[in-house]
């Protein structure tokens, strides 16, 4: 392929990313809306570690994430 090392890179990492296991986490947004955020494995496992100190599932982990505000 001929491209620019740059654009050669980011294909790579694109395929790289949709090879890899993807977790979904269906959760109620603060309007009552249903959501599900497709997570990364390593995504995931540091949705798990802040659930898990907090003491409550990944859902409600990110209901909760849903109310902080936009950082500006």
């Amino acid at each position: 392929m001929n491209l620019p090392e740059l654009d050669q890179s980011f294909l790579r990492e694109l395929v790289k990313a949709s090879r890899q296991k993807h977790h979904h986490v269906k959760w109620v947004d603060r309007d009552g809306s249903d959501r599900v955020t497709v997570l990364s494995a390593a995504e995931v496992v540091r949705v798990n570690q802040l659930a898990q100190q907090a003491g409550i599932s990944k859902a409600e982990l990110l209901k909760q994430a849903a109310h902080l505000p936009v950082a500006r």
